[in-house]
């Protein structure tokens, strides 16, 4: 989406699960889906949102007048701009101002909602209303949602992350397509690299260093389909072959393309992400990965320099799965505490199931839908940037993040053991690595106990 709701990147996210963690497990009424309440009679919901950009707030009220022509008897009053943080406090505090119906744009801290109970349990919902869940949703976004079993939340629109390519850029180093590869990707990137007589950059082919704008760790690493936890749910990446190759792969980019110390001062010129200066906008990135929604606001914004967009390249060893990238979204989900769980799952279901609604709201805010009927919709925006996420979204080889019971927190410690490896500051990966597993699964037993 437009980021007015972006995604958090882990170093955000920390404060945030701080005080997520406060919602204890047997903290809440589970709900599971036995709520009493008559659906058909008059009741006013409560539904809070992260969504604040104008046109965004904008098609929030249009899908919630649909909503109305429907069920006429329910009326819906929205809070917008709201954090997970301030939707957890509210949820623990309880009473009659708190959100009958929720959202949230990081799929990060699903684990908590469902562990903890503050989101009921929507597969009584869904049964009940005779809803297949396994046919409606892809898969990722099923497995994103929900928890140990606990489908906890829905998927609420989608997120996929690919290559924006300069294709001016691209003509004048005699490139003829994106890199499909990582070995193409470096050898792309160094190509259109350009540097001043001093030896600073005017041009750089890719940043590859994660604390650019959405370079996380995970979105990159989706690209080996990795495993982050074994069948007991202990951290697996000093096991998975996959970590030490990517983080070696990455670092031996940063090197080709000039060094660690060299690439964060050019970084520092960037713009804010969200702005006109931003690096990608302005030239200094011939190549960058992004969501689907940079697309709208290149179009809006009218670069001097033509532009197209495609997956994000994939290891050598494992070409063939080209066309898959890292997916997230937003999720929606009924508080604990609600008297109207009944009517809230009514306002769910309509937001996440209904096909005309889901195009609606994806063509309107330029995200990815989230329902299987939504992505084969001939109604979708045909723009051919963006039906390049939309291919992301289909493949079945695409991966999000694994929900965890202290939500986030192991993305946080896995970034922060990137940030030191791509500095040079780790000089025994293995040994490194076999560290992160146990501060992993440390803080885990701290969240589950």
């Amino acid at each position: 989406m437009p980021r007015s709701r972006r995604r958090l990147p882990p170093a955000v996210l920390l404060p945030l699960l701080m005080i997520a963690g406060l919602l204890l497990p047997g903290c809440a009424n589970p709900g599971a889906g036995s709520a009493a309440d008559d659906p058909t009679r008059p009741v006013t919901l409560r539904f809070w949102h992260g969504w604040s950009e104008k046109r965004e707030v904008k098609a929030i009220d249009d899908s919630l007048a649909r909503f109305h022509r429907l069920h006429p008897n329910i009326r819906v009053k929205t809070t917008g701009n709201v954090t997970d943080a301030t939707v957890n406090q509210a949820l623990r505090a309880g009473g009659g101002a708190a959100p009958d119906v929720v959202s949230s744009f990081t799929t990060n801290n699903v684990g908590q909602y469902c562990s903890s109970g503050m989101w009921v349990d929507l597969d009584p919902f869904l049964a009940k209303s005779g809803v297949d869940k396994t046919a409606v949703f892809p898969r990722t976004l099923l497995d994103y949602s929900a928890y140990e079993g606990r489908q906890c939340a829905l998927p609420l629109l989608a997120d996929a992350y690919g290559m924006y390519y300069n294709l001016d850029a691209f003509e004048k180093a005699g490139v003829s397509r994106a890199p499909r590869t990582l070995s193409e990707l470096k050898e792309t990137a160094v190509k259109l690299t350009e540097r001043a007589a001093d030896g600073s950059y005017r041009q750089l082919g890719f940043m590859p260093n994660l604390r650019l704008y959405q370079n996380s760790v995970d979105r990159f690493f989706a690209q080996w389909g990795p495993r982050y936890f074994d069948d007991k749910g202990k951290s697996a990446l000093a096991r998975e072959p996959a970590t030490k190759r990517f983080l070696t792969t990455q670092r031996d980019l940063v090197t080709a393309l000039g060094g660690y110390g060299p690439l964060e001062t050019f970084r520092a010129t960037f713009g804010e992400e969200m702005s006109s200066q931003n690096a990608f906008l302005t030239g200094k990135l011939a190549m960058h990965m992004d969501g689907e929604w940079r697309g709208l606001m290149l179009a809006k914004a009218a670069p001097g320099f033509r532009w197209a967009t495609a997956p994000m390249p994939v290891p050598d060893d494992r070409a063939d799965t080209y066309g898959r990238g890292y997916l997230t979204g937003t999720v929606a989900g009924i508080a604990h505490s609600s008297k109207h769980q009944n009517a809230a799952w009514e306002l769910v279901k309509f937001l996440t199931t209904d096909t005309d609604q889901v195009v609606a709201f994806a063509n309107a805010i330029h995200n990815v839908p989230s329902t299987n009927a939504a992505l084969a919709s001939p109604r979708l925006d045909a723009d051919p940037a963006f039906q390049t996420f939309l291919r992301i979204a289909r493949d079945p080889r695409s991966t999000g993040m694994p929900p965890s019971v202290n939500g986030g927190q192991y993305i946080v410690t896995f970034q922060d053991f990137a940030y030191d490896v791509e500095a040079g500051k780790v000089r025994d990966l293995d040994k490194g690595l076999r560290a992160l597993d146990r501060q992993i699964d440390d803080d885990n037993l701290q969240s589950a106990t």
